[in-house]
Formats: structure tokens, sequence, C-alpha cells
């Protein structure tokens, strides 16, 4: 049996600005846009990887959720403390380039982590933390 990641979803604040930022500036395909204005469903992938996903979606849409706990994802969004991925790719320094260039709002820069890793770490518009480690 073989199990894989299919799909992991994010929370966005901005369609326009999540498109402008995965599409654009990570360089991810757009494999779905359903929706309208802030009510918009986008799944992106990275380009050679159509079985691997990122939905981005609009925050606390769920029916079932209290108006508490929809202001409590707001406040965490905002401090970027409620969702977060880890990426890789074979070129951190470049990439962390190509990123901070673009204008995205770094929390790390690359670092060599003392668990073996080296990483560096951004938050995409919607206050996602993007963690980006070097691959082999």
């Amino acid at each position: 049996m073989t199990i894989t990641i299919h799909s992991s979803f994010l929370p966005h604040t901005d369609p326009e600005a999540s498109l402008a930022f995965y599409r654009d500036l990570l360089g991810f395909e757009v494999r779905l846009d359903v929706g309208g204005g802030t009510m918009r469903w986008i799944t992106v992938g990275p380009a050679g990887q159509p079985d691997t996903a990122i939905v981005l979606t609009p925050p606390a849409v769920d029916p079932g959720l209290s108006e508490a706990e929809r202001q409590a994802i707001t406040e965490m969004m905002a401090k970027g403390t409620y969702a977060g991925i880890n990426l890789a790719t074979d070129d951190l320094d470049g990439f962390f380039e190509r990123v901070q260039a673009g204008g995205a709002d770094v929390v790390q820069e690359p670092i060599d982590q003392p668990y073996g890793l080296r990483d560096c770490a951004f938050r995409d518009p919607s206050g996602n933390m993007v963690r980006v480690q070097q691959s082999s």
C-alpha cells in the first residue's frame, strides 16, 4: 500500500494576492479556480507534480463554526499563527533571493538548523507561515 499527500489546505483572505504569490512568485500552476470574489477556492501545485496540490480556501466558511471561532481564526491569521506549510527546494539560497526580491514577508533568512536542516521562512499574503528547506 502506498499513501501520498494529495492536497493541503491553506486559508486565504485575498484571492488575487494569493495568486500573485503562489503562481507568479513561487511559480506554481493554477489547477482549479472556483467561486467568485473572496469566496474562491484556488488549487495550485508545483509544475511537474500533478498529484500534489495546495487548496487556498476562504477562511472560516464552515457553517458549523461559531462566531467566536470565526473571530479566533481571523485573529490567528492576522498574527500568522493559524496555518502553514513546509516546502523544499534544491536551491534554497536562490529561492530565498527570488522570494525576498518579490516582496515576501521574510520571517527567517536561510540558516543551518541545529537539527540538521537548512531552511528559511516567510509569510504568504494571508499570514500563513511558509517554511522552505534545502532538499538533498
